[in-house]
C-alpha cells in the first residue's frame, strides 16, 4: 500500500456517480422489470472508462472503478451469492425517526428520481449462503485492467471494493442461520472469494464497512451500547479470518456513519469504536472527517495505533454537499490530520464516503463531483509544501 512519500496522496471511498441511462436499468432490475443485460453491462463497461478517465483527470493517485458495474456497494451480492431471496424493510435510522418533520421532507425528496433503495424491499437470507462463481468477481477485475490499459495516464496504485460481512447482515436480515455468528462466518467465506480475487488481480482492497459505525444507531438504537460493541468485534473478527490469505498492507478499511443526509445527532462517538476498528488486520483505516457532525474527531488519531507501513485516508471532502471545498480548506483539514498522526507520510486525502452508494442515491452533481476531487488534489498539493515534503 503506497503511503504519502513525498506529498500527500489522494484518493477517495469507492463510488462515483452512474449515468443515469445505467442507474435507469440498475433500478428496473431491482424492480424486477425486464432488462437487456447485454446493454446494462455495455453501459457499465463505458461508464468505467469515463470515471476512470476522470479521476485520473482530478487527480486522483489512488483510484478505482467508480463500482460502475454493482448496482450499490453491497447489494449487488444477491446476484453473486446464493441464499438470498423474499423481500424486507429496513428500520429507519434513530435520527430521521427523532425527527418528523425531516423524516416527511427526506419522503417527498424519495419520490424525485429513480434509484437503488438501500432500505426498502431488501432480500433476506433464506438458504444456504455462498459465493457461486469466482468468475463473476474475476470478470469485474479483467474489465478494469482492461480499462487501465487503455486510458492513458493511470493511477499511482488502483483499487477495488468489496462489502463487510457485517453491513450484509445487518442489512439482509438472516432468516436461515440458527445464531448471527453463523451467518457471519458464512458471509465471510463467501466474501473471501471477493477479496483473495481482488487481491490476486493486482488492486489493493478496500473492505466498505459502515456497519462498524451505521448500526449503531440502526439495528442497535435500542440496545445498549455494549451490544453493539460486541456485534461489531465479532464483525472485525470475521473480517480477519477471511483475510488470513491476505498480506496487511494490501487491505484498507472504510467505516462510516452511513451516506446520507440527516441530523446524525444519534451517532455514536468515534472513540468508542476505535478501539474495535484499530484491531482489523488491515494498512490503512479510511475515516471521515469533513463532515460538519464529526469533522472534530481528527483529534481520536492520536489514539490509533500504526505499525510499519499502516496509513490513514482522511475525509475531508463530503459527498453529501454540493459545495466545492476550498483547496485551503482542504489543506487545513489535512494538517490537523497530519498533527494527530504525527508523520505526512502515514496520510492519505480522501473522501468521507462514495458519491453514489447505490445507484441513482448520490446527492452531487456530477460535474461538482470531479470539481471537488480537483479541489482535494489541490488542497494535497497545497498541505505537502507546508508541511515541507520534498515532493511537494
Amino acid at each position: 500500500m503506497l503511503g504519502s512519500r513525498d506529498r500527500i496522496l489522494t484518493t477517495h471511498t469507492g463510488s462515483l456517480p452512474r449515468p443515469a441511462a445505467l442507474t435507469d436499468m440498475y433500478a428496473r432490475r431491482v424492480e424486477n422489470e425486464d432488462v437487456d443485460e447485454a446493454a446494462l453491462d455495455a453501459a457499465g463497461k463505458l461508464a468505467t472508462r469515463h470515471v476512470v478517465r476522470q479521476q485520473i483527470a482530478a487527480g486522483i493517485d489512488v483510484g478505482n472503478n467508480g463500482e460502475q458495474q454493482r448496482e450499490a456497494f453491497f447489494l449487488y451480492v444477491r446476484r453473486r451469492m446464493s441464499g438470498f431471496g423474499g423481500s424486507w424493510n429496513r428500520r429507519p435510522m434513530a435520527d430521521i425517526a427523532r425527527y418528523p418533520g425531516f423524516r416527511a421532507w427526506a419522503a417527498e425528496q424519495e419520490g424525485v428520481r429513480r434509484s437503488v433503495s438501500n432500505r426498502g424491499a431488501l432480500p433476506k437470507a433464506i438458504g444456504e449462503v455462498r459465493y457461486l462463481d469466482p468468475a463473476l468477481v474475476k470478470a469485474e477485475c479483467d474489465e478494469f485492467l482492461a480499462t487501465l490499459a487503455e486510458v492513458e495516464g493511470g493511477f499511482a496504485e488502483p483499487f477495488m471494493t468489496a462489502p463487510s460481512p457485517g453491513i450484509i447482515a445487518a442489512a439482509l436480515l438472516n432468516e436461515h442461520y440458527n445464531t448471527e455468528d453463523a451467518y457471519l462466518h458464512a458471509l465471510g467465506q463467501a466474501l473471501r472469494v471477493e477479496y483473495e480475487a481482488i487481491v490476486g488481480a493486482g488492486f489493493l482492497l478496500q473492505i466498505d464497512a459502515p456497519d462498524l459505525a451505521l448500526e449503531r444507531h440502526v439495528s442497535f438504537q435500542d440496545r445498549p451500547l455494549g451490544d453493539f460493541i460486541d456485534f461489531a468485534e465479532r464483525v472485525v473478527g470475521t473480517i480477519n479470518e477471511a483475510l488470513q490469505n491476505i498480506p496487511r498492507d494490501r487491505v484498507r478499511i472504510h467505516a462510516c456513519w452511513g451516506n446520507y443526509e440527516a441530523p446524525h445527532d444519534c451517532d455514536v462517538d468515534l472513540h468508542e469504536i476505535l478501539p474495535t476498528i484499530s484491531q482489523a488486520k488491515v494498512g490503512g483505516w479510511v475515516l471521515p472527517f469533513a463532515n460538519p457532525r464529526h469533522a472534530h474527531e481528527y483529534r481520536c488519531l492520536k489514539d490509533l495505533p500504526l505499525d510499519d507501513g499502516q496509513v490513514v485516508v482522511a475525509g475531508v471532502i463530503d459527498p453529501l454537499t454540493n459545495f466545492v471545498e476550498h483547496p485551503e480548506v482542504v489543506a487545513d483539514r489535512l494538517e490537523r490530520v497530519v498533527q494527530a498522526v504525527g508523520d505526512p507520510t502515514r496520510v492519505l486525502a480522501g473522501t468521507d464516503c462514495g458519491f453514489d452508494t447505490s445507484a441513482g442515491r448520490g446527492r452531487v452533481a456530477e460535474d461538482v463531483v470531479w470539481a471537488k476531487l480537483r479541489a482535494m488534489a489541490d488542497g494535497a498539493r497545497i498541505a505537502s509544501e507546508r508541511l515541507g515534503m520534498k515532493g511537494a
